[in-house]
């Protein structure tokens, strides 16, 4: 496999980042870390004649307590122990992604943003022009679910949804300016599964900021692959929360790698508040969940055993964010 020729650009600032999208709008990628897009360039995936280099704008690679810019390495926060013991479960789902050679690579945005995963799209050339293709690139039909207007390929990242339960917004940088949002509300739950965030054509992801007042939570993230060293996760359950006593005082609950987007379940354990978290209802809320999620047959393990997991994951993650409570 090889690259094919691109034209590489190499902005300094925000602004000229956003000002080169809009000129080469539809015919570039952004370059981050380049872990999930090269090794996707060289099985032809959706190639751009324009890749983006994100490496120069120095803004992108700032980091504060609370601020971390989308070009922030994943080693730098794996390294940081304010990051373990501010922020548990993203110090969990870092320390869950890839290798360490990843890690040195891969960034923060990069993650966020990483492409989504399926048996008929991560595939050589090849391979997917012997099938005629799929929705998601160069054809027009998904093999999953066999239909022509929606792909199913599975969100592959780790730290949606531990940033999602620390609470944290996005920041997005465009022609008209800058905004900022809930973490959640970066994935379009109901598109196309293709055009997968709310990201706009010609805006950039600039930095992810994290509430002070979440510092601290006890929570976290636990991961469900087939090799326990590399890949993409089968499931990844997120929780933070707080307690006073037996009193459950705050809830976040997240869930990647069962459905085209992360999710948060605040309509499942916003009405857990204010009372005892007893087994019982931490059971009925893991079935919920479970009973919520849509995978389907396009990762390694059956669509059936990740829902049971799910459940099995949700108990599991809040039990051990309730020792910290207790450490």
């Amino acid at each position: 496999m090889h690259l094919d020729p691109f034209e590489l650009h190499r902005p300094t600032t925000v602004e000229e980042t956003v000002r080169l999208a809009g000129e080469l709008a539809g015919r570039f990628d952004y370059l981050a870390g380049g872990t999930d897009l090269l090794p996707n360039y060289k099985m032809h995936l959706n190639l751009r004649p324009h890749l983006i280099a994100l490496d120069r704008v120095a803004e992108l690679s700032a980091r504060t307590d609370e601020t971390w810019g989308a070009m922030v390495r994943l080693a730098d926060l794996e390294r940081d122990p304010l990051v373990r013991g501010r922020w548990p479960a993203v110090a969990d789902a870092v320390a869950e992604v890839a290798t360490p050679l990843v890690r040195a690579s891969g960034t923060i945005g990069g993650n966020l943003l990483v492409e989504t995963r399926c048996f008929f799209f991560n595939q050589s050339e090849f391979w997917r022009a012997s099938l005629g293709y799929c929705l998601k690139a160069d054809g027009d039909r998904c093999h999953v679910v066999p239909q022509t207007s929606r792909c199913y390929a599975t969100f592959s990242g780790d730290l949606a949804p531990a940033l999602m339960v620390a609470g944290a917004e996005v920041e997005i940088a465009g022609p008209s300016g800058r905004r900022r949002l809930p973490l959640d509300r970066l994935y379009d739950v109901a598109g196309d599964g293709i055009h997968r965030v709310t990201i706009a054509p010609g805006e950039l992801l600039v930095a992810v900021h994290l509430p002070r007042d979440e510092r601290g939570s006890p929570g976290r993230y636990l991961k469900l692959r087939v090799r326990p060293a590399f890949d993409f996760p089968e499931l990844g359950v997120a929780v933070s929360g707080r307690w006073t006593g037996d009193r459950l005082d705050a809830l976040r609950l997240a869930v990647g790698g069962v459905d085209p987007y992360p999710r948060r379940f605040d309509s499942l354990t916003d009405p857990l508040l204010g009372a005892p978290l007893t087994d019982e209802r931490v059971a009925t809320l893991a079935d919920s969940v479970a009973r919520a999620v849509r995978p389907v047959h396009n990762t390694f393990l059956l669509p059936d055993y990740r829902r049971r997991m799910v459940a099995v994951y949700v108990r599991r993650a809040i039990a051990e964010a309730r020792k910290g409570v207790a450490a």
